[in-house]
């Protein structure tokens, strides 16, 4: 068999399989070699759990009960696939980034991974993540910094950074993460693959505090938008653990994005009319491919939404749940918490309920705002980060746009307004700066519009042709100027 099955992308791996021209086992094989080669470069999947890869493979080739999922949508027939270490796997280890648990076994599965895991999905290892998943650069006190492929002086971006690596590479074909102020989007565009932060309810949260929060949410990544709809298949749907999910569509994204048809109207802003700082070249190469949709026949306007006060809706929601997630941590091993960290969940135990009670009304009067501006409009498009990947060592851009930022996450605003919004986003590769970075537009569906969403991006995609550039071997580069 041919040591290039990495290059496959995973609905090519996943036809074969189930044509039987593969093995889950050749593909678990393929997978560790390329891992032992990449590894070294880019520190993407610091934990792996090979022998269970193995023993999940040939039970998968054995039949019986470990396909029972076969004729489901989202069915991965045995394809290999890295999760990211704020997600508990059985009996592999799983740190969170935190030294507090830098010895951690679960002896249970996340649900999500359960699901992956029932529907054919063979776990490779656990992908790096910042500390809780807290930062837009991924690095921590347990394994250190990943690296991006395209140049490993470069960070990868956050929180999601070691999944984005180990797709951009080819250590894997799929790629679970999760999304609070841009951490699916923010890495896939750093490494030029393809994110979706899914609407809140999509995918289970299974296990979390903040059960009833729409802030964070489980999602796919992948290295092309066919197999980032398929692997949404595979994970969305309703799940008893979380009372916030809702049944999976009854025609598969998968189907969806096979027959895509093209928004109307799309409405176009750089920076969501002045609210915030953006890259002069981020800006130029963005606005030239936001355009690029009117040859698909769309009509781009430029328009933005109103988002009123959203970066302080944001950090008020933020806060609440960095509270809700790390109160009593803080209390018992404030040394072993990295200060943004320790920042954040201060900033709730500061906050009045009144002050709660505000966000509560500004989140729902911007979410209505977004309806009616879904009703003339069919996506809204972004750029999808305001800067290109900066120095792997920096936490965050020195500066935007020569601008010095206020704190770590004062550089999301991009991100993090939709997240409060509650509309689905899919980040899609759209160029290259001067210097070689990746950048990438933001699509912005509907709420629970994911079908239409990914139709678009695919239609982006093969227009611009950039997915055909991966997997790629990473390369070594310098740090380039800052503007």
């Amino acid at each position: 068999m041919s040591n290039d099955l990495w290059k496959m992308t995973a609905v090519e791996a996943v036809t074969r399989l189930k044509k039987k021209e593969i093995t889950p086992l050749e593909l678990v094989e393929a997978s560790a070699k390329r891992i032992a080669d990449i590894e070294p470069a880019v520190n993407a999947l610091p934990t792996l759990c090979l022998d269970r890869a193995r023993d999940h493979a040939k039970r998968i080739m054995a039949g019986g009960t470990a396909c029972e999922a076969a004729g489901e949508a989202g069915w991965l027939a045995g394809l290999p696939v890295s999760i990211k270490d704020l997600t508990d796997v059985a009996g592999v280890r799983t740190t969170y980034g935190s030294p507090i648990f830098a010895n951690h076994v679960p002896a249970k599965s996340h649900p999500v991974v359960e699901r992956i895991e029932r529907k054919g999905g063979i776990v490779m290892g656990k992908s790096n993540t910042p500390e809780f998943g807290a930062g837009g650069s991924t690095f921590n006190e347990v394994f250190g910094r990943t690296r991006n492929p395209w140049n490993t002086a470069l960070t990868c971006g956050g929180s999601t950074g070691g999944g984005a690596v180990s797709l951009a590479t080819g250590e894997v074909w799929l790629a679970q993460g999760t999304d609070h102020g841009g951490s699916l989007r923010r890495p896939g565009t750093y490494c030029s693959i393809v994110g979706i932060r899914p609407s809140p309810g999509r995918v289970t949260r299974g296990t979390v505090s903040n059960l009833w929060s729409p802030q964070s949410v489980q999602g796919p990544m992948a290295r092309n938008v066919p197999d980032l709809a398929l692997f949404l298949d595979t994970i969305a749907g309703f799940c008893p653990h979380d009372p916030m999910t809702f049944d999976a569509p009854a025609v598969s994204f998968s189907a969806a994005v096979a027959n895509p048809a093209a928004p109307k109207r799309i409405a176009w802003t750089a920076d969501f009319g002045g609210r915030f700082e953006l890259d002069r070249e981020i800006r130029e190469i963005c606005t030239k491919a936001a355009r690029r949709f009117e040859e698909l026949g769309c009509i781009v306007e430029e328009v933005s939404p109103d988002f009123g006060p959203v970066d302080e809706v944001f950090m008020a929601f933020r806060s609440q749940q960095f509270l809700v997630d790390r109160e009593l941590q803080l209390k018992e091993h404030r040394d072993k918490i990295k200060p943004d960290i320790i920042w954040n969940t201060e900033l709730g135990m500061k906050q009045t309920t009144s002050q709660l009670a505000w966000a509560e009304r500004e989140r729902a009067a911007l979410f209505r705002r977004m309806v009616e501006f879904f009703q003339k409009y069919d996506l809204l498009v972004t750029p999808s980060a305001p800067t290109a990947a900066f120095d792997v060592n920096l936490r965050a851009p020195a500066t935007i746009n020569g601008r010095k930022l206020e704190n770590y996450m004062s550089g999301s605003t991009l991100n993090s307004a939709i997240t409060v919004a509650g509309s689905p986003a899919v980040a899609v590769p759209c160029g290259f700066d001067s210097y070689g970075r990746p950048t990438g537009l933001q699509l912005v569906g509907k709420p629970r519009g994911e079908a239409a969403l990914l139709q678009a991006a695919s239609l982006y995609e093969s227009l611009v042709g950039l997915s055909k550039l991966l997997p790629i071997d990473p390369k070594p580069g310098t740090v380039p100027p800052s503007l």
